[in-house]
């Protein structure tokens, strides 16, 4: 929501690559499609408004320049009606240094007057034999400026730190906590993040330590926002093996209190409000999403909110204009995507502003139900049931949907892949195994890949209970995943090859050493190698040499530039596959990544996994 709250702008898809920033006058309602990107190049990720008629947005690209493909991000400021476009990263005098690969991040939009808080890269410059210039161009490392977002023109605020990877300022122009990830002597990271605050707001020494923090450990408090308002900043923590959320004074007392816990599940989040950022509450997910509110004001607006849209629960504040006296709301539900309005608290009154998929209005959905099933060892995982809209829950044709990541987990609301399998009939369950995270650490079990056998074995358990159920026939019970979901429903496969009657796995890991190898000539090839563990269980749990298992047909669906799990991971198992004489298709998308954010390839890949699985199923 921009500053004087008249206009709100959205991140949308337009044509099949493209990407717009759809401004909404929210006075009239009238709509403004402003073209970012036609998605062969840079495209938008995140946008806010640095006054009431200037926008700045995060651009993500993947480039081929560098000895190998790597993602960057770029950010641009330009005008509501999408004229003066201005590139806002540091500009060089000379040849740089080195790769200029995120240039900067918004860290606090300040009261809307178009400058912004920004952490931005200096990269050295260099002359043409590579030595360093002296003065300002050799200066290097993440640091702070004071942005004016039309013109460009910048004041330092806090010197470049080469070994720093973040800022967090407190919503009134200061920073006050610094991330540091150190690397070792041969420049790979070491696990450890490190956490400094300083008392007074930054810009020159003063730092003092705050926490360190170590990969996978939860012993040390994690800063996840800053409150200037009280002073204090929020983090989490471990606490009866789960994460809690803590407050933590910045006035050189590092004073601690309690603010936020859950007996069930990790309180992971903070709710911010308004363009400072003030923290109002926490939020955390046990079978659907809940928020603490600490502010009265808001705990009230909330229910009544709630009370006002029953039919849509899943409500968030997801901006405000300078003085908060507007409030943009969204709401949605499991069977909703969702609607943006305006809320005026002068004369509570609430304006749809516009729907998040107006393509999908009044399109039946399948309602999505939490439950429980028994894993082997009768330890009950929770999962999330679909089943088609219209009534039918006997002997359908189902899937088993697990998550990727391995470090997530799924929550309750709207889910397009889910949905579209919903409504072309299918039952469709999201097993919530043991690996995935914000269940505590003994539910995350030492991540999912290292732990791979105990995570397959509860996806597997998830299908077998819905033919215990009577919901899934066992002729038509299929498996899809995308990510570390795609490798599950490949393994899934290798420990029972009889379970599942087809298999679509979507960007799929299938070789763990692959995997490793993939991080090499990264900063963090170590921190990969510990995730994917080592010895006969990484051979044991690549589907990729266990080929010769297989049953079942697999369709696979791979973009080529993905950058999170190589395309080759699943040519490797295409070969396979049909050297060892099994049925196997792979799709790949040209010029796509990890995502397959494009509406033609998704259509197309829906398309072609609903016609698989029937056939597969006999119709």
């Amino acid at each position: 929501m921009s500053p004087d709250g008249r206009r709100v702008a959205i991140l949308t898809s337009m044509g099949t690559r493209g990407d717009a920033a759809v401004i909404v006058d929210a006075d009239t309602g009238a709509t403004t499609p402003i073209g970012l990107s036609d998605g062969n190049g840079l495209q938008p990720v995140r946008c806010g408004w640095s006054s009431p008629t200037r926008i700045v947005c995060k651009l993500y690209g993947i480039s081929d320049a560098l000895e190998r493909r790597v993602s960057y991000t770029r950010l641009v400021g330009f005008d509501a009606d999408g004229t003066h476009l201005l590139p806002l990263g540091r500009k060089l005098r000379g040849l740089a240094s080195r790769p200029n690969q995120f240039d900067g991040n918004v860290i606090d939009w300040r009261s809307g007057d178009g400058w912004v808080l920004m952490s931005r890269d200096f990269v050295p410059e260099a002359d043409a034999t590579g030595s360093n210039i002296r003065g300002t161009g050799s200066r290097d490392g993440l640091g702070v400026e004071l942005v004016d977002t039309v013109t460009g023109k910048a004041q330092l605020v806090e010197r470049p730190d080469s070994e720093a990877t973040d800022y967090l300022a407190d919503g009134q122009g200061n920073i006050r906590i610094k991330e540091v990830m150190p690397r070792d002597g041969t420049g790979l990271l070491t696990g450890e993040t490190i956490y400094r605050y300083h008392p007074t707001g930054g810009g020159g020494g003063g730092w003092q330590p705050f926490s360190r923090a170590r990969a996978n450990s939860h012993d040390a408090l994690e800063p996840l926002a800053v409150d200037g308002t009280r002073d204090v900043a929020f983090a989490t923590r471990g606490l009866n093996g789960r994460l809690a959320l803590y407050s933590v004074k910045l006035d050189g007392s590092m004073a601690t209190e309690l603010v936020a816990s859950n007996p069930e599940v990790d309180v992971t989040s903070v709710v911010t409000i308004g363009r400072r950022g003030r923290v109002i509450g926490a939020t955390y997910v046990t079978d659907r999403r809940q928020t603490d509110y600490f502010d009265p004001d808001y705990r009230k607006l909330a229910a009544a909110l709630a009370r006002a849209l029953p039919r849509t629960p899943l409500i968030r504040f997801v901006g405000a204009n300078a003085d908060e006296s507007q409030l943009l709301v969204f709401a949605g539900s499991d069977v909703d995507p969702g609607t943006y309005y305006r809320f005026t608290k002068a004369t509570r009154r609430l304006d749809a502003l516009v729907g998040a998929r107006p393509a999908l209005d009044g399109v039946a959905m399948g309602e999505m139900k939490a439950v429980r099933f028994p894993a082997a060892d009768g330890t009950m995982v929770p999962a999330y049931l679909t089943l088609p809209p219209g009534g039918a829950a006997r002997k359908l044709p189902a899937i088993v949907m697990p998550h990727g990541g391995p470090s997530y987990r799924d929550e309750w609301g709207f889910d397009w892949l889910v949905q579209f399998f919903a409504a072309s009939g299918y039952a469709v369950i999201q097993p919530q195994y043991r690996g995935s995270s914000g269940y505590g650490d003994g539910w995350f079990a030492n991540n999912a890949f290292r732990s791979w056998e105990q995570a397959i074995s509860d996806v597997a358990d998830a299908g077998r209970w819905l033919v215990k159920e009577g919901i899934a026939d066992p002729k038509k019970l299929g498996i899809l995943g995308w990510s570390y979901g795609g490798y599950a429903a490949l393994q899934a496969n290798v420990i029972d090859p009889d379970l599942f009657r087809a298999v679509v796995a979507i960007a799929p890991v299938t070789d763990l050493a692959a995997t490793k190898r993939e991080a090499v000539g990264f900063t963090n090839r170590v921190l990969v190698a510990e995730q994917i563990g080592s010895g006969e269980a990484v051979a044991k749990g690549s589907p990729a040499r266990h080929a010769d298992r297989f049953k079942a047909p697999v369709l696979m669906f791979h973009g080529d530039t993905d950058l999170n799990v190589g395309v080759a991971q699943s040519r490797l198992m295409d070969k396979r596959l049909r050297d060892a004489g099994k049925a196997s298709t792979l799709v790949v998308f040209p010029k796509l990544d990890h995502q397959i954010d494009d509406s033609a390839a998704r259509s197309d890949m829906l398309a072609k996994s609903d016609a698989f699985l029937k056939a597969a199923f006999g119709g």
